[in-house]
């Protein structure tokens, strides 16, 4: 079960790297300027699911939940 170990610990880091790339790639949130702005009234701001930042808010959830699945797993020490 050796093997088995070493591939998830690999999966794991890449999962890690990735969601540190994925985290720096976004946009920030600022606190309520879009709206004072009105930003949020523009296209981009109604279609922003459709848009790449949705893209990369989906993929980073995805692969948080990734990420403390395989923490758990690799923690239980069943391997």
């Amino acid at each position: 079960m050796g093997a088995l170990r070493i591939t998830l610990m690999v999966i794991f880091i890449l999962i890690s790297v990735a969601l540190v790339i994925l985290v720096l790639m976004q946009e920030g949130k600022s606190a309520g300027l879009g709206a004072v702005s009105g930003a949020a009234e523009t296209y981009w701001g109604k279609n922003k699911g459709r848009s790449m930042e949705g893209k990369l808010v989906r993929i980073t959830t995805g692969l948080a939940v990734a990420f403390m699945v395989l923490a758990v797993i690799l923690n239980l020490n069943l391997f």
